[in-house]
């Protein structure tokens, strides 16, 4: 991967990190104020909107931060390696967890008339696309281990190779 990429990822990842911290310490705090006017049924789920949100910003900043550190295992050419599996099953468990929020909060929303059918139909497409993430994300893990594979087998035949000129 280019410096310019790599750059340009690391200042889109940095600018997300920064903007989801915000979320968290600023715009949910806030939400959670703006709560306490509405009525019955939404005070009720309240605390329960607030733990998902700051859970699902959370899934989001640990993408981002395994993203990075992909990102820079790219750059040094190390992403070929055994060593990349652990940041993408990470990743992968984040966007499932994040899929499984998705779920959970329309499982909440769901039930009377706080608010719309169609925002919770919405809601639960947003979990189906977030698992069908997920999914990619595990197809591209499972390409990477051929590479990592073929890389080494590679390597043992240049060995032999070397080994017999």
């Amino acid at each position: 991967m280019g410096r310019v990429v790599t750059l340009a990822l690391r200042v889109v990842l940095a600018v997300g990190i920064a903007g989801s911290l915000v979320v968290q310490v600023v715009l949910v705090p806030l939400a959670a104020r703006d709560l306490s006017g509405a009525g019955a049924e939404v005070l009720r789920l309240r605390p329960a909107l607030l733990v998902l949100a700051v859970l699902g910003v959370l899934t989001v900043q640990v993408t981002m931060v395994c993203t990075w550190r992909l990102a820079t295992m790219a750059r040094r050419g190390t992403v070929f390696s055994r060593a990349a599996f652990r940041w993408i099953d990470v990743v992968v468990g984040a966007i499932a967890t994040a899929s499984l929020l998705c779920f959970v909060l329309g499982a909440l929303l769901a039930p009377g008339e706080a608010v719309a059918p169609g925002v919770v139909l919405l809601v639960g497409g947003l979990g189906v696309l977030a698992a069908g993430v997920a999914l990619v994300v595990l197809v591209m893990r499972a390409l990477l281990v051929r590479a990592v594979d073929r890389d080494a087998e590679a390597t043992a035949l240049q060995t032999e190779l070397d080994a017999v000129i």
